[in-house]
């Protein structure tokens, strides 16, 4: 049986004692969580292969972010992350699928997109509304995507203004102005730690699909 209100007991034990003595001192309660949080990933692949024939490629390790903070360029983080993700299509795969999955006792939440694409990405994205942002407003306005997702996520760096080549009355300007294009949801614990999480996570990925489709195809576009 997976145990994940084991996992989340330890990612709040961590999130109190974040050090690398507390982690030594606990590295086999690390392994356990770990050993719990594959166990889980590996039927969610099972599960979503059914619909993406690519994640049958994909090693449940592959999908993981490094539990260590990258503390080179930012020293004020905490040495260790108090969250655990799943990204079934491995570890920047956005060629396969951007859906993505985050736990922890901070925020946990479920959807995908790409947060601050690349300026090769940010443009083909927006290459693709411009030649075909019908087909995004329909995703975007779909009762299956708006019941679960409401709508793409709002920052606050989207351009007010219209960017380098696109005329402030193009039809999908308010598409084309987004700088990220993610959809999620923010989850409970007890979502999460619900015997019926995979078919949650299914149902996420299915509503999301669409988008993930347009997406991957957009970043993949060759010229």
């Amino acid at each position: 049986m997976i145990d994940k209100a084991y996992i989340f007991q330890f990612l709040k034990d961590l999130k109190q004692n974040n050090s690398k003595a507390w982690m030594d001192e606990n590295r086999d309660r690390y392994h356990t969580m770990k050993t719990y949080w594959l166990s889980e990933i590996e039927l969610i692949l099972e599960r979503l292969s059914q619909h993406n024939s690519e994640f049958e490629k994909v090693n449940p390790k592959k999908t993981l972010s490094r539990i260590n903070n990258n503390r080179r360029f930012h020293p004020n983080r905490p040495v260790y992350k108090s969250h655990i993700t799943c990204s079934p299509a491995g570890r920047k795969a956005y060629d396969t699928s951007t859906f993505f999955i985050s736990i922890g006792p901070e925020e946990s939440f479920i959807g995908g997109g790409i947060y601050h694409p690349s300026k090769d990405y940010l443009e083909n994205i927006r290459a693709a509304i411009d030649y075909d942002g019908e087909r995004l407003e329909n995703i975007l306005a779909h009762d299956d995507f708006k019941s679960f997702y409401g709508s793409l996520n709002q920052y606050e760096d989207k351009l007010v203004t219209s960017p380098q080549n696109y005329n402030k009355n193009h039809p999908y300007i308010d598409l084309i102005n987004h700088k990220s294009f993610t959809a999620t949801i923010n989850l409970t614990e007890d979502q999460i730690t619900n015997a019926n999480f995979v078919d949650l996570v299914e149902e996420a990925y299915l509503k999301f699909k669409p988008l993930d489709d347009f997406l991957v195809e957009a970043i993949t576009m060759v010229d």
